[in-house]
């Protein structure tokens, strides 16, 4: 109702009305919705882009912001985008320059941002002190738009025009996908690989009656900016068919060693918009909260140099599979993405398939591509037609001169123009404003070859309008080369199998531990350490590679301790849970872990000699290049990272270390040909700080080659002869294989027998070996053939092929 005036009051023009507040309420909230669903929230399935986007690009490249030129600051482009055409507020202008700006969320940016644009985990700086121009990217979003390709509406204060649509030469929509929650209604579209979505527009046009199962041979699927792999395509399907789907994303994640003696998980790739901050956080609450175990240590080693790199370490005796399967449970390392595909067609929102968004831009592209050749035609025909009014001046231009000097105004001349050469009114005015350097003879033929070239660029416009044929050619074309200017390989991995579903446990926290399983750990003459069960271990005979050839072999358990003996003498300690396990179908022990690297081990550690089962009661012996063997006990040692196990004199080293039970021989090969070899059960065990015994004497200027011990009954004795003078591997080396039963037992402390006769040019042993299955390696890894013939102990050996670089023991 109406509130009572006074009679004496002045007259008022105002009028109070009054409503209903549920009509005010539904008609001001349609109003609010309508602007959100068409002005902010929703892009246009043509180009791609929401308004204040297309503002912005618009608006960027009215400011000559263009990528060959110097950035400029955001504030200056965030004002003049509010200030002409969205008058919505600067924060919402930035956030929307920041996002085209952002690798990690445009799969192509639009915007070259200079200064701090954020991460996934931070907000950028101000617009006062980040810098920004476009990319070259965006430049093909404004391609033409000078000529009359698109519609221009004014702006909210109409003063201004702007595009009501760009012509877009790239489909921005499916490449950058798009987000936004309008009234009622919201889209989340992710983004695909340029090429890929080029190629499936082509087809289209070539085959208008293509499926969407057609053109998915073309887009298998999302490419998102951030890589990772996609779980299953049969969301994607769901998504492309219909426009509503999910899928799955998970991180890139590889198992490697990380330090010594420890393993990680190490995450390169995560999916779409999440950081590692995020992951962090998440493991973080997993660990405290007793869901997750076997997690030491995570670390972000991310940067702008090498990328993203999460380091999440892993506790011995955990299976680092089992613990990744449970982060992608747990974390954000596996994440859902639901495609809702809304966008504004012919103003209206609508939920489309794949088949239908590339038709909408295809049909746009259709009328862009014919407004352009419309526009250029009629630009070309009246230039044409200015030129052959030119052409008629300057054939008769003392005519025109005298006429225009009698006539007594610009008027008058023109209408004489007219009248006396025939001429139009633009003709007349044109040649009215000649200006005289232009009547050269070199004008006039300049004028003929552009006559001539107008005349054949016209009848090609009027052939192209008239065949719908050639406007789709021309489309189809002009997108070859934005794929073959702006496309980036695929960066998502696709898998076949599908992401299985969380399996809900009653246990609060899951037993990632690895199960202490038999096994067999073997570490190759080359220094790869690897690990295999021992049923698998039991058909190696029938597996084996030629190229296998080992330095040490032991059966132990999953979960087991182990040592590697160095040439210091120093016992490193480490798990065989820590060690790859091999392909069971093709064992190779040459393609392992290097042990020296997972250890840490430096130049002045040596190179691993041996590995011992620390839970073993069976003596191990060393022997050093002085001549001195040592016997311990493993389960006398502790389980230190790394402890002592001899005490050596200076300048000497360890060159062999083997388990020595009292029924094995211990042997020692010297680099003067000699070699001893007595039983074990002669060296009493020792303690970890002892210096051991005298095991072999030494005659001048000799050494220990190698030191082992070895069953006398079945053992083999390889060696291989060379010269001092000569680089090792350039002399024709000998090599000589003997039964270790041909030498005969000596007192420990004795100089031996002679175990290879030196010929000419010959004065020292290279190598030696002793074991059942003695196989040699070259310097590559690959197979060197040893002497079949078993010859005498004091022989000179026959002549190899090729140069050994390792000895080891035939995988059995």
């Amino acid at each position: 109702m109406t509130a009572p005036t006074s009679s004496s009051a002045p007259e008022s023009s105002e009028r109070i009305v009054d409503v209903e507040l549920t009509d005010e309420m539904e008609g001001s909230f349609l109003e609010y919705a309508y602007s959100v669903i068409y002005s902010r929230a929703l892009p246009d399935a043509r180009d791609g882009l929401k308004p204040v986007q297309r503002r912005i690009i618009y608006q960027m490249s009215q400011m000559g912001l263009l990528p060959q030129k110097g950035h400029v600051k955001s504030a200056r482009v965030v004002g003049d985008v509010m200030g002409k055409l969205h008058p919505h507020g600067d924060s919402a202008i930035y956030d929307a320059l920041v996002r085209m700006s952002q690798s990690w969320s445009m799969r192509i940016p639009m915007v070259d941002g200079h200064g701090n644009f954020g991460s996934l985990d931070d907000g950028p700086a101000a617009a006062r002190y980040t810098e920004a121009r476009l990319r070259p990217e965006a430049l093909a979003m404004v391609q033409d738009l000078d000529e009359d390709v698109v519609d221009f509406v004014p702006n909210y204060d109409n003063q201004l025009t702007q595009p009501s649509v760009l012509p877009a030469a790239i489909p921005h929509l499916l490449v950058n996908g798009a987000s936004g929650i309008a009234v009622g209604m919201a889209t989340n579209m992710a983004p695909h690989n340029l090429g890929e979505v080029i190629a499936a527009a082509r087809h289209l046009l070539e085959h208008p009656d293509a499926s969407t199962a057609d053109l998915q041979k073309f887009v298998p699927g999302p490419d998102l900016p951030s890589g990772g792999t996609i779980m299953g395509t049969e969301g994607i399907s769901d998504a492309y068919a219909t426009g509503r789907g999910s899928f799955k994303t998970r991180a890139t994640v590889s198992i490697e060693n990380i330090g010594p003696r420890k393993t990680g998980l190490v995450v390169t790739e995560l999916p779409y918009l999440v950081g590692p901050e995020r992951v962090i956080d998440k493991i973080k609450d997993a660990v405290n909260s007793k869901k997750l175990t076997g997690i030491s240590d995570v670390t972000d080693l991310t940067d702008r140099h090498h990328g993203l790199r999460l380091v999440i370490g892993i506790k011995a005796g955990f299976d680092p599979a089992a613990v990744l399967s449970e982060l992608y449970r747990l974390t954000p390392l596996e994440e859902s993405f639901a495609i809702n595909s809304v966008a504004l067609v012919e103003g209206q929102p609508m939920t489309l398939g794949l088949k239908d968004l590339l038709q909408v831009y295809l049909d746009h592209r259709v009328t862009v591509i014919t407004r352009r050749s419309e526009f250029r035609l009629i630009q070309r025909r009246r230039r044409l037609h200015l030129v052959e009014g030119l052409l008629v001046a300057i054939t008769d231009i003392d005519e025109v001169i005298q006429v225009i000097r009698g006539s007594d105004d610009s008027a008058t001349a023109k209408t004489t123009l007219k009248e006396v050469f025939d001429l139009s009114e633009e003709q007349a005015e044109y040649i009215l404003e000649l200006r005289l350097r232009r009547l050269t003879k070199f004008s006039r033929i300049e004028l003929e070859t552009e006559r001539d070239q107008l005349t054949a660029e016209i009848a090609e416009l009027e052939s192209l309008l008239a065949s719908t044929d050639l406007i789709t050619q021309t489309v189809s074309s002009e997108l070859a080369d934005m794929a073959e200017a702006y496309g980036t390989p695929r960066r998502s991995v696709i898998s076949g199998a599908a992401a299985q579903p969380p399996v809900k446990s009653s246990a609060h926290s899951k037993d990632l531990s690895l199960a202490d399983e038999p096994c067999v750990v073997a570490v190759s003459a080359l220094g790869k350490a690897s690990r295999l069960s021992s049923l698998d271990a039991a058909s190696l005979p029938q597996k084996r590679s030629s190229h296998d050839a080992l330095l040490a072999c032991l059966s132990t358990t999953t979960r087991s301790t182990l040592g590697a003996i160095t040439e210091t003498g120093v016992l490193h300690t480490f798990h065989a849970s820590d060690l790859p396990e091999l392909d069971a179908a093709k064992p190779r022990w040459s393609e392992g872990m290097s042990l020296g690297e997972y250890l840490g081990l430096s130049s002045s550690d040596g190179s691993v000699l041996g590995v011992i089962a620390l839970d073993s009661a069976v003596p191990v012996m060393l022997g050093t290049a002085r001549g001195v063997v040592k016997r311990i006990v493993p389960t006398d040692l502790s389980d230190k990272p790394q402890q002592p196990v001899i005490s050596l004199k200076d300048g000497d080293k360890v060159v062999g270390a083997s388990v020595a039970s009292d029924d094995h021989h211990i042997v020692f090969v010297t680099s003067a040909g000699q070699l001893l070899n007595f039983s074990a059960g002669d060296v009493r065990p020792q303690g970890a700080g002892a210096g051991g015994v005298a095991g072999i004497s030494l005659g001048e200027d000799a050494h220990v080659i190698t030191a082992t011990a070895a069953l006398r009954a079945d053992a083999k004795v390889v060696t291989i002869s060379g010269s001092s003078v000569q680089l090792p591997g350039t002399e024709s080396a000998r090599a000589k294989v003997t039964p270790l039963s041909e030498f005969p037992t000596k007192g420990r402390g004795t100089s031996g027998v002679r175990a290879h006769s030196f010929l000419k040019g010959e004065d020292l042993l290279r190598k030696a070996f002793v074991g059942r299955h003695p196989r040699a390696l070259g310097s590559r890894g690959q197979a060197v053939a040893l002497p079949e013939e078993l010859t005498k102990r004091d022989g000179s050996g026959t002549v190899l092929e090729g140069s050994v670089s390792a000895l080891g023991e035939q995988p059995t």
